[in-house]
C-alpha cells in the first residue's frame, strides 16, 4: 500500500451508460500494467464487468474496485454503472471518492443520465476531469458536446486538450499545456507514442483555445493573471499547478479528449488523474459526530490518528464470505485487530484485509488513512456503518439512498427452497441498499421492492444462478406511499397485567401533515417532544420517538410506509411502579395508529424523471403521449439534431413503455428514467387503486 498520503489518488469513472467507462478503465489497467491483454465490452470479457449479467447485457452493474500506479502514484479506481437502476452503487462510490472522470460520449454528449451523476458529484463536493470518449465514432463533434458540458454542468470547464481530426480521420491529440500533438501507434496497441509539432491546419484553433484556457485559469491564480497581463511567458509547470489548484477547490473542470476503443489518449488522460486530481490531503478533512453530544469533529488523514472508516459497500462472496468495503479517514488498521461498529455499537475481528481487483483479491497486512480495500472477519457490519478503533467514538455521515418504486411477489418453486430463498433475500438486501425484502401482513406473500424493471430483473437472475434458488414471480406494481391531509389528536391507554407483572403508560399525540421540503434528505417524518418531564420523565422520550417512527411503518390503507407527516407528543401519564420503556412503546405505537386510522389517509405515488431523445419528426405523438399519462413536460430542447423531452410521469403509468416509445417513434428515440419524489395520487384515482387492493 502507499505510503506517502501525497501519492494516492482515489478515483471514480461516472458516466451516461454506453458512453466507454469500462472501456476506458480496461486501457488505464492495460498501459499501467495490471493487465496484459485489454478486454473489451461488446465482447463479454472486460475485466471490470465481472459478473454473468454484466457480460451479457454489455452494461455496468455494480461497482468495481481495482487499484494500479501511475507516475508514482497509487490509483484506486470504481468504475460505476451507468443505468439508472443502479444509481445507488454510484452514490456510495461518490461518497467515498476524491476526484472523478466523468466520461461523455463525443456524439451523444451530455446524456440524461450524465447530468445525474454529476450533479450527484456535485452534492458530494467531488473535483472533476471531464473525457469526451468516442471521437473516433461517425457524427464526433468534441465543439459541441463542450458547448453542451457549458450548458448543462459547469461554465468553470474548458479543453486542455484538442482533437486532431475527428470520426474516421481522428489520429491523435493537441496538448495545450505543453503544446505538442501526440500520436499513438496502432501496432503497439497505443502503448508506443509519438510527440511531434502541431500541424500547421490547427495553429489558430489551439492559439485560441490556449488563451481561452490561460484567460480561465487566470480568473483564480493572481499570480498567472499578472503574468497573463503583463504578456510574460507562463510556464508548463505554472499552468499545471493553476489547473490542479482551480480543480481541487472546484473552480475548474479540465475537458480531455479521446478514443478508449482506439487506445487514443489514454495515457494523457492517466498524467492528468495524477497531475490534477487530489490526493486525501488535498480534500477538506472529513465531517464527525461525537457519539455523546453530536459534536462535529473534523477527521484528519494522519496514520498516526486513531482508526476510523465508513463502510461504503457490503458484498457476499462464494469463496471468502462477507466482503466489507471501507475508505479508511484516520489512523490505520492491522490484521486481527478488534474494531468497533459506532452505527450498532459491537465489537468484531478482523481476519483478513483484501487489495480489490475486481473479483479477484490479494491479501495484505494493514491499512492507513486514505486507503481503500475489503475486510474479511466482521459479520454485522452494513453500507454506511462507521467502524473505528476501540474508544473511538465518533460517527461519519450516512449515505442517503433513494425509495424503491417497484415491487413484486416471489415465492420458491420448491418448497424445499423457502429457507434458501430468505437467506439469499436477506444476503442481497446486505449488498444492495436500494433493494428491499418484506412480508405483506395481510397475505403473507413475500415482496421484493427495487428501483426498476431491470434491477428486479437482475435480482431474480442472480437467486437463480449464484444461489440456486428457482423463483416464481408475480407482475410488477408501484410501491405506494401513505400520508395525512388533516391535523387529528390521538390518546392510548395501556392498563393491564402480563405475565404476573402491571404495565402502564398514557401517551396523546397530535399527528399533521407537513411538506416534503419540511424535512432532511433521507427523513420521512418529524417527531416533537411537547411535554415536561413531570408528565412523562425524560428516560421513556427516546423509547417514545423510535416507537412513534416505527408505527409509521403501517399505514391504514395499504400497509405502506407513512411520510410527511409531523408527530408531536402533547400527553400522557405514567405511574412509578408499573411504568416501563416496553409500556410506553405499545401505548405509543397504538396512540399513532389510532391517529393514522382517523386521519384523511393519502396514497403517494413514486414520479419519475423521463428523459426521451428522439428524432424531430416523432416528437409531437411522444408529447401526446405522454400527456395521456398524466404526465408534466419540463422542457424541450436540442440533443444534437434530436430533441430531447424531459417529462415527470407517474411510474405506474410507464409499465411496458419501452415497447410503446418503439412504436411511436419506429425504434429510433431512446428513454431513461429516475425517480424523482412521491405525489399524492388523485382521488378518483386513489378509489380505483383502493378498490381493486381491497376487492370491493
Amino acid at each position: 500500500m502507499a505510503t506517502e498520503l501525497s501519492e494516492i489518488r482515489n478515483i471514480g469513472i461516472i458516466a451516461h451508460i454506453d458512453a466507454g467507462k469500462t472501456t476506458t478503465t480496461e486501457r488505464i489497467l492495460f498501459y499501467t500494467g495490471i493487465i496484459h491483454k485489454m478486454g473489451e465490452v461488446h465482447d463479454g470479457n472486460a475485466v471490470m464487468d465481472w459478473m454473468d449479467q454484466e457480460k451479457e447485457r454489455g452494461i455496468t452493474i455494480t461497482s468495481a474496485v481495482t487499484k494500479c500506479l501511475w507516475n508514482d502514484k497509487h490509483i484506486n479506481i470504481i468504475d460505476t454503472p451507468g443505468h439508472v437502476d443502479f444509481t445507488a452503487e454510484v452514490e456510495r462510490s461518490l461518497r467515498v471518492l476524491d476526484g472523478a472522470i466523468g466520461v461523455f460520449c463525443a456524439v451523444g454528449g451530455v446524456e440524461p443520465q450524465s447530468e445525474t451523476v454529476w450533479h450527484q458529484a456535485d452534492r458530494y463536493k467531488v473535483p472533476r476531469l471531464a473525457f469526451v470518449n468516442k471521437m473516433d465514432r461517425s457524427g464526433a463533434d468534441f465543439e459541441h458536446v463542450i458547448d453542451m458540458i457549458h450548458n448543462r454542468l459547469s461554465k468553470n470547464a474548458a479543453p486542455i486538450q484538442y482533437p486532431i481530426g475527428s470520426e474516421n480521420n481522428f489520429e491523435g491529440i493537441i496538448d495545450l499545456i505543453s503544446l505538442k500533438a501526440y500520436y499513438f501507434d496502432k501496432e503497439t496497441l497505443g502503448v508506443k507514442y509519438q510527440t511531434k509539432e502541431i500541424p500547421p491546419e490547427y495553429t489558430e484553433q489551439v492559439k485560441k483555445s490556449r488563451i481561452e484556457l490561460l484567460e480561465q485559469i487566470a480568473e483564480f491564480d493572481d499570480v498567472l493573471m499578472e503574468k497573463y497581463l503583463e504578456e510574460q511567458n507562463i510556464s508548463q509547470d505554472e499552468i499545471i499547478s493553476a489547473i490542479r489548484k482551480g480543480v481541487r477547490y472546484h473552480q475548474f473542470v479540465p475537458i480531455l479528449c479521446g478514443s478508449a476503443l482506439k487506445n487514443i489518449g489514454i495515457q494523457n488522460l492517466l498524467n492528468a488523474i495524477t497531475d490534477f486530481l487530489p490526493s486525501p490531503l488535498d480534500v477538506p478533512p472529513a465531517i464527525g459526530f461525537k457519539k455523546k453530544n453530536k459534536k462535529k469533529i473534523e477527521i484528519h488523514p494522519d496514520k498516526d490518528e486513531k482508526f476510523s472508516a465508513f463502510v461504503f459497500k457490503v458484498k457476499a462472496d462464494k469463496y471468502v464470505g462477507k466482503l466489507n468495503y471501507i475508505r479508511v479517514y484516520s489512523g490505520s488498521l492491522n490484521k486481527k485487530d478488534t474494531i468497533v461498529n459506532q452505527t450498532s455499537g459491537k465489537k468484531e475481528r478482523i481476519a483478513r484485509i483484501l487489495q480489490i481487483h475486481s473479483n479477484k483479491t490479494k491479501d495484505i497486512d494493514v491499512l492507513k488513512a486514505g486507503d481503500i480495500a475489503a475486510l474479511i472477519g466482521p459479520k454485522q457490519i452494513h453500507t454506511g456503518d462507521t467502524i473505528t478503533s476501540i474508544h473511538n467514538n465518533i460517527l461519519l455521515d450516512e449515505i442517503t439512498f433513494p425509495a424503491s418504486v417497484i415491487a413484486s411477489a416471489i415465492e420458491p418453486k420448491f418448497q424445499a427452497d423457502k429457507d434458501s430463498l430468505e437467506d439469499a433475500l436477506r444476503k442481497l438486501q446486505e449488498e444492495d441498499p436500494t433493494f428491499k425484502s418484506s412480508v405483506h401482513k395481510d397475505t403473507g406473500q413475500t415482496l421484493i421492492s427495487g428501483m426498476g424493471e431491470l434491477h428486479l430483473e437482475i435480482i431474480v437472475d442472480r437467486l437463480k444462478r449464484e444461489f440456486n434458488v428457482p423463483v416464481n414471480v408475480g407482475n410488477l406494481h408501484v410501491t405506494y406511499r401513505e400520508t395525512i391531509e388533516n391535523i387529528v389528536t390521538a390518546e392510548a391507554r395501556l392498563i393491564r397485567e402480563m405475565e404476573g407483572k402491571g404495565h402502564f403508560a398514557v401517551v396523546k399525540v397530535e399527528l399533521s401533515p407537513i411538506s416534503a421540503d419540511k424535512l432532511e434528505p433521507g427523513q420521512d417524518n418529524i417527531f416533537i417532544n411537547a411535554i415536561s418531564d413531570d408528565i412523562i420523565p425524560k428516560e421513556y422520550w427516546a423509547a417514545i420517538e423510535d416507537s412513534s417512527y416505527n408505527a409509521c411503518q403501517d399505514g391504514p390503507l395499504m400497509n405502506n410506509a407513512v411520510q410527511r407527516v409531523q408527530i408531536k407528543l402533547i400527553g400522557g401519564e405514567f405511574n412509578e411502579v408499573d411504568s416501563s420503556e416496553t409500556a410506553f412503546r405499545i401505548a405509543t405505537s397504538m396512540a399513532v395508529n389510532k391517529a393514522l386510522r382517523k386521519a384523511e389517509g393519502l396514497l403517494m405515488e413514486p414520479i419519475m424523471l423521463v428523459s426521451i431523445i428522439s428524432p424531430e419528426e416523432f416528437v409531437g405523438d411522444i408529447i401526446g403521449d405522454i400527456n395521456s399519462k398524466r404526465g408534466k413536460i419540463e422542457h424541450i430542447r436540442n440533443n444534437n439534431n434530436k430533441q430531447e423531452i424531459t417529462a415527470e410521469i407517474p411510474m405506474s403509468e410507464l409499465f411496458g413503455y419501452s415497447t410503446k416509445l418503439r412504436s411511436i417513434s419506429q425504434g429510433r428515440a431512446i428513454y431513461t428514467m429516475e425517480f424523482s419524489k412521491h405525489e399524492v395520487v388523485p382521488q378518483n384515482i386513489q378509489k380505483r387503486i383502493l378498490k381493486r387492493v381491497r376487492g370491493y
